[in-house]
């Protein structure tokens, strides 16, 4: 299952760097504005993160299988669609409104969720490992996006993304199950269940109207409440405590300093200092690949560590790397850059384990969809960002003060991440 669910965030995961690679050609090509890119990939984000907690309760009511299924077919759908784009609202339509869904009803969330459902231990660490599945799309995509752009046009690097999230619909609706107990085993780690002696019923019995209404009670799965109650039912729950906001906070300033701020604007930024576009590709892929050795990594420390200080050390990292990134780019490729690359990819998205592993400590068996909250605000701070840095650069003539107005929110960060405070309470396992 940790198999088929990464290879599904892999194929959802060819649009997240995309809109960086196709900025450019778009400009060039259409004429249209950095601002106005950057408006429908924050209409991507927001919407990306609003469905996110929705999506966690939908995939409790109506599967793990369909809903991924529907999201892989509406990133394939808004991808393809982008490709004939001419008119702005068009862009909007696609890169927000479709991929947005698409992206938001998967991500991390689908991660915390089967990683929640199937392990009892090693959790943090297969976190970790799902997480990664989005760098690791990145990193497969990124490079094939970027000389498709060049050599064939962006329409066709589009595609290219639409034809990645399909190819993995067929195994999802072949592989993937809701729960361990769909095959008869228990979570990894857990005791197994004793085996259950069938009862021999006489025949007479069980033909009553009342034998049959216990069997069916008996044989009916417990009724889970409509996916939106829940969801929001767990956001006022949590939203009383001071440790939601702290943790949504710090999520919502990861987010900026990610998918916000370097994912969106790298490469154009690199472009204005002279760098190659495949040259500034390459490097965001580079990231990727360290990217998943980070995400691992942090898993493992999860699972041995107090989260709150690893994301004190990675949000400090993070902002002393920001700071320096203006002075670092340049026409060409210098170790100080690759030092800039391994650090922010080894940090990029270590934040959501230990992140995922304190949602479920503080809010017990909500905490999956209390962490599809918090993931809402990091794509809403994704989508601040995207936006702000674009408008920054138009009326600056730089990325400069986006780049070191990311490394002060990481010091916020950092400081929010210390606040909380570690109420771990035992929690019934979801059935």
């Amino acid at each position: 299952m940790a198999a088929v669910a990464f290879t599904a965030l892999v194929g959802a995961a060819g649009f997240r760097a995309a809109p960086g690679v196709l900025m450019v050609p778009l400009h060039s090509e259409l004429g249209w504005s950095t601002s106005l890119m950057s408006l429908a990939v924050s209409t991507n984000l927001v919407l990306f993160g609003l469905t996110a907690p929705f999506a966690a309760a939908l995939m409790d009511r109506f599967g793990l299988r369909r809903v991924v299924a529907c999201a892989l077919c509406l990133i394939a759908t808004g991808a393809a669609l982008s490709s004939l784009v001419t008119a702005p609202w068009q862009l909007l339509l696609t890169w927000g409104l479709l991929i947005g869904l698409g992206t938001g009803s998967m991500a991390l969330v689908f991660a915390a969720t089967v990683a929640d459902r199937w392990f009892v231990h090693r959790r943090g660490l297969v976190i970790g490992v799902l997480t990664a599945g989005s760098a690791t799309g990145q990193l497969s995509l990124l490079p094939v996006v970027a000389r498709a752009s060049d050599a064939l046009g962006w329409r066709v690097a589009s595609l290219v993304i639409a034809a990645a999230a399909l190819a993995v619909v067929p195994l999802v609706l072949w592989r993937l199950r809701d729960r361990p107990a769909d095959l008869g085993v228990a979570p990894y780690g857990a005791p197994q269940p004793a085996p259950v002696a069938t009862p021999v019923v006489a025949a007479p019995s069980g033909s009553t109207p009342e034998g049959r209404a216990r069997s069916d009670a008996a044989a009916s799965p417990p009724v889970r409440p409509a996916a939106a109650r829940r969801a929001l039912g767990a956001l006022r729950t949590a939203s009383r405590r001071p440790a939601f906001w702290a943790l949504a906070g710090a999520f919502a300033i990861c987010g900026a300093t990610t998918n916000g701020l370097v994912g969106v604007h790298f490469i154009p930024s690199a472009h204005d200092h002279g760098m190659a576009t495949t040259t500034a590709a390459g490097l965001l892929a580079v990231v990727g690949v360290f990217d998943i050795a980070g995400t691992i990594a942090s898993g493992w420390l999860t699972d041995r560590f107090d989260p709150r200080l690893l994301l004190l050390g990675y949000y400090a990292f993070r902002g002393v790397g920001l700071l320096a990134l203006p002075s670092l780019l340049g026409p060409s490729v210098h170790p100080s850059m690759l030092l800039f690359v391994v650090v922010y990819g080894l940090d990029w998205v270590a934040t959501v384990p230990p992140t995922a592993v304190l949602c479920r400590e503080l809010f017990g068996a909500e905490g999956t969809v209390v962490f599809g909250w918090v993931f809402a605000s990091h794509q809403l701070g994704a989508a601040l960002a995207a936006g702000a840095a674009g408008v920054l650069r138009e009326q600056s003539g730089s990325y400069t003060w986006a780049w070191v107005g990311g490394a002060a929110l990481c010091a916020v960060a950092a400081a929010l991440s210390l606040s909380v405070r570690r109420v771990p309470r035992p929690s019934s396992s979801p059935a």
